[in-house]
C-alpha cells in the first residue's frame, strides 16, 4: 500500500510559524507566503481518524487548485504555485472572521432546521412546503463564524454588519464575490453532470484588496449530487447520489462510533483504507474529467520537502 502522509514536520529557510489543522499542516515565510501541504489525514465527526488515506491529500489539492484556477478572473486568489502535488503556496492575507456558505439546495444542515421547523436561516426566510433536497428559488447565502475551537455558528448579514466584523461595503462585495463563484462552479459541475448543491468559500485580505482563500470545491468543502439521478430521487424521496466523504462517515456509525464522547474510534483495516483511497480518486476524476495520476516517489515526505526548497529557492 502507498505511503500515505499523517504529519510533516518541516524546518524551512525563512519560517516564522506554523498551523496544524485537521488535515493540512501551514507553514508562514517570511510572514508573507503560506506554505499548504495538505496531508492524508481524514477527520469525520470532528475527529482526526487513526489512519491517514493514501492519495487523499494528493486529490484534494489539486482540485482546489484546479478551481483556483478556473475563478481567478472573478476574484483574484491567494495561490502563487503548487510546487508539489500535495501542496499549494500562496500569499498571506488577513482573513475575514466569517465563511461564506451558499446554498442551491435545501439538504444537510440547512434540511435539519427547516425539518425541526424552522423558516428562516441567517435572517433568510424559506419556502414552506419544501422537501429535502429541493432547489431553492434562487441559491441562499447562510454565512458562519470561523471558530477557533468547536463548532462554526450560523449569524445572519445584519449581525455581522451590526458587531463590526465586516463593513458593510465589504459584505456587499463577498455576497457577489460568492454568488459569481458559485455560479462558476455550477456550470463547471454541469459539464460533468454533477450538481453543485452548496459549498464555501473563505476570504482575506492583501495589499487592501480582497482574495479568495484556501480550499474551492473540493468534496471536503462542497457537496455534489449526481444529476441524471436527481429528479427520479426527488420525487421518490430516497437519498441522492453524492460525491462526499458520506461513506466514510457511515462506515464509522455501522462501527459504533459517532465522535461522542467515551466512544472509541474503531480499527480501520488495510481493506477499508484502500477503498477510501479509491473513491477519493474516482471523486477526483468524476469533478475534473482527468484521469488521476498517481505520485508515488519514494519517500513522499521527502519528496515534499524537496519540491517546498524548490520554490522558496526560486523566490
Amino acid at each position: 500500500m502507498a505511503q500515505a502522509v499523517v504529519k510533516t514536520n518541516f524546518s524551512l529557510p525563512g519560517q516564522t510559524g506554523k498551523y496544524q489543522g485537521k488535515v493540512r499542516d501551514v507553514y508562514t515565510i517570511r510572514d508573507e507566503i503560506l506554505l499548504m501541504v495538505v496531508t492524508d489525514r481524514i477527520s469525520a465527526f470532528d475527529v482526526v481518524l487513526p489512519k491517514g488515506i493514501p492519495h487523499k491529500g494528493q486529490v484534494l489539492n489539486q482540485i482546489a487548485s484546479k478551481f483556483l484556477d478556473a475563478t481567478q478572473d472573478i476574484v483574484p486568489n491567494w495561490k502563487i504555485a503548487s510546487p508539489d502535488p500535495m501542496v499549494t503556496a500562496g500569499y498571506l492575507a488577513a482573513p475575514y472572521p466569517v465563511e461564506m456558505v451558499i446554498r442551491g439546495y435545501l439538504t444537510g444542515h440547512a434540511w435539519r432546521e427547516y425539518r425541526s421547523g424552522k423558516r428562516s436561516l441567517c435572517g433568510i426566510p424559506l419556502p414552506d412546503e419544501m422537501v429535502e433536497n429541493e432547489q431553492f428559488p434562487e441559491p441562499i447565502i447562510t454565512p458562519t463564524t470561523k471558530a477557533q475551537e468547536g463548532h462554526d455558528e450560523d449569524i445572519s448579514r445584519d449581525e455581522i454588519i451590526r458587531s463590526g466584523l465586516v463593513s458593510e461595503k465589504e459584505y456587499e462585495q463577498l455576497e457577489q464575490y460568492t454568488r459569481a463563484l458559485f455560479q462558476r462552479g455550477t456550470e463547471m459541475a454541469d459539464d460533468m453532470g454533477l450538481i453543485l448543491v452548496d459549498t464555501k468559500y473563505e476570504f482575506g485580505k492583501r495589499d487592501g484588496k480582497i482574495i479568495l482563500i484556501d480550499e474551492i470545491h473540493t468534496p471536503d468543502s462542497s457537496r455534489y449530487f449526481y444529476a441524471d439521478t436527481y429528479e427520479e430521487h426527488l420525487a421518490r424521496s430516497i437519498p441522492q447520489r453524492q460525491l462526499s466523504k458520506e461513506f466514510v462517515r457511515q462506515w464509522l456509525i455501522n462501527h459504533g462510533f459517532q465522535g461522542q464522547k467515551r466512544q472509541t474510534v474503531p480499527g480501520m483495516p488495510d481493506e477499508f483504507i484502500l477503498e477510501v483511497s479509491d473513491r477519493y480518486i474516482e471523486l477526483y476524476e468524476q469533478i475534473t474529467g482527468t484521469p488521476f495520476q498517481k505520485s508515488e516517489t519514494g519517500d513522499v515526505t521527502d519528496r515534499i520537502q524537496t519540491n517546498i526548497l524548490n520554490f522558496l529557492q526560486s523566490r
